[in-house]
């Protein structure tokens, strides 16, 4: 048995499932690509998580196409991250084109154009199905990690959220959250201190300045209402397919603090909301993340270790999350350990640090008989990838180079008229476009200060009114009290005539 058929016999065996399973494309061996070694992904471990990498320009955006047009075509709806707005094509029917039918001829895989359905998802201003999430819904503790504070910063919080608790105050949005900061520093400085113990000014100070930084990155426009049921991101449409939900990222580039912090809330609701699946035959829900390292740049140790932990748990819920980038290396190795699928593809070497980064990307994947893979990484070309998966035993399949299939839907962006369609027709636009606006915290805070300065002020008032009287009384004697004195006054002034005109008299006798 010569390379070439060992390579077949294991790449058949190696890629044979007994369940569902996604057809990605052939394998290439040599420079040659084969079209009786099909590579496939089962639908079972999908919720294994996975990652997506390569240099820009070699066809990563393509490859979640794929799948995700595949996962459609099974029932399981999609979310996708579109930080470059190049995604939202899928929506629309492909073009046959000759260089796609060659390559679908190369990889034994008939080729057709279809569409998908889709809803189109905002964090900002941008038209369609706006997100929203309450500051209550983050809880303390996830809503310290997402500002980054300290323990004792923390605790504050936490007595923040349990004084709105206690008191019925909703906290919905910043706004709010602020408005109690100030409050329990200046008004309700007592009330705090003899209910929940004294907190410093300069740790609010500190939680106030964390909130205006993320206020600075567009957050006002997340937090509020009403909240994004995440039951909306499991529809499926008249056809049995699963929707395509892409969340418009292009205006949020610069932002990685609010897209952080909209990643986690979305991953926490997700994770407390889904019931267990256990070892289910297909996933609920596939999330890929586009420029992961985004995220993993800014995010501070402790949102690190958030994102690792929700990771590793949400794959009960049948959750797969996919991190796209364009090197493994952006991702960490804690979280880089908990992806089962890693589709690789090509890098560029123009520096010593360039091949290094290569060389330990390489290490990542699984040693191979067929293939030197530091070197064909930087081989492949446009539409090819290394592709390792796990069977449905859990077991990493053999390392296999492969010409991906083609996507059916259109490869390129819809235009704002197609865009306009979309949101028109869209039910979920309509349910969320409306911004709510009810009595909460800030609200609430407002009217006790100003009653309590109207109490103080009419306190105040009878206060002076009584004082007023007093003085009124004493400049003021009763007509019996003056007639007293005067008389008194004349009494006294006779009986000292009297006195003087005695003492006089006797003189003059002697």
């Amino acid at each position: 048995m010569d390379k070439t058929e060992k390579f077949i016999e294991s790449i058949s065996q190696g890629y044979q499932f007994k369940g569902e399973s996604i057809l990605l494309g052939g394998a290439i061996l040599d420079g040659e690509t084969l079209n009786n070694a099909a590579v496939k992904i089962p639908l079972k471990t999908l919720n294994r998580h996975g990652l997506i990498a390569g240099a820009t320009g070699t066809g990563k955006t393509k490859t979640i196409q794929v799948l995700s047009e595949q996962l459609s075509s099974y029932g399981i709806p999609v979310l996708m991250m579109d930080i470059k707005g190049d995604f939202s094509g899928i929506a629309k029917e492909g073009e046959e084109k000759s260089f796609i039918t060659e390559r679908h001829t190369k990889i034994n895989i008939p080729y057709h154009t279809a569409k998908f359905p889709v809803e189109l998802l905002s964090l900002s201003e941008q038209s369609g199905v706006r997100l929203r999430a309450t500051v209550s819904e983050f809880g303390p503790v996830l809503f310290s990690r997402i500002l980054d504070l300290n323990d004792t910063q923390a605790g504050v919080v936490s007595i923040i959220f349990k004084y709105c608790d206690d008191n019925k105050m909703p906290l919905l949005d910043l706004k709010d959250f602020k408005k109690v900061i100030n409050y329990i520093i200046e008004e309700g400085k007592e009330e705090i201190t003899e209910n929940y113990g004294k907190i410093s000014t300069s740790t609010t100070g500190i939680i106030l300045r964390k909130i205006i930084e993320l206020e600075q990155q567009g957050a006002e426009l997340f937090f509020g209402e009403m909240s994004f049921d995440i039951n909306d991101l499991m529809r499926i449409d008249e056809n049995g397919k699963g929707y395509i939900n892409i969340l418009r990222l292009t205006d949020i580039q610069d932002k990685p603090k609010l897209f952080s912090t909209f990643m986690l809330s979305l991953l926490a609701e997700v994770y407390q909301q889904m019931p267990e699946k256990g070892d289910a035959e297909q996933p609920e829900l596939i999330i890929f993340i586009d420029e992961a390292h985004l995220i993993f740049k800014e995010a501070s140790k402790t949102l690190l270790d958030q994102i690792e932990t929700i990771v590793k748990l949400i794959r009960s819920k049948g959750i797969g999350i996919y991190f796209i980038t364009q090197n493994p290396m952006d991702v960490p190795s804690g979280i880089l350990a908990q992806l089962g699928l890693k589709i690789q593809h090509a890098l560029r070497a123009f520096t010593a640090k360039d091949r290094q980064a290569i060389k330990q990307t390489a290490d990542n994947y699984p040693s191979s008989d067929f293939y030197d893979t530091s070197e064909i990484i930087t081989s492949l070309g446009i539409g090819e990838a290394l592709v390792t998966a796990l069977n449905e035993k859990g077991i990493p399949t053999p390392l296999a180079a492969t010409m991906l299939r083609a996507p059916m839907s259109r490869m390129d962006v819809l235009t704002e008229s197609e865009i306009q369609e979309i949101n028109t027709h869209s039910r979920l636009v309509k349910k969320y476009s409306e911004k709510i606006d009810r009595e909460s915290a800030y609200e609430i805070l407002n009217k006790k200060i100003t009653d309590a300065e109207a109490e103080n002020a009419k306190k105040e008032a009878e206060e002076n009114e009584v004082k007023q009287t007093k003085t009124t009384t004493r400049q003021a004697p009763s007509t019996t009290e003056v007639v007293g004195k005067s008389v008194l006054k004349v009494l006294t002034s006779a009986t000292f005539i009297r006195g003087a005109l005695g003492i006089l008299s006797k003189m003059l006798k002697k």
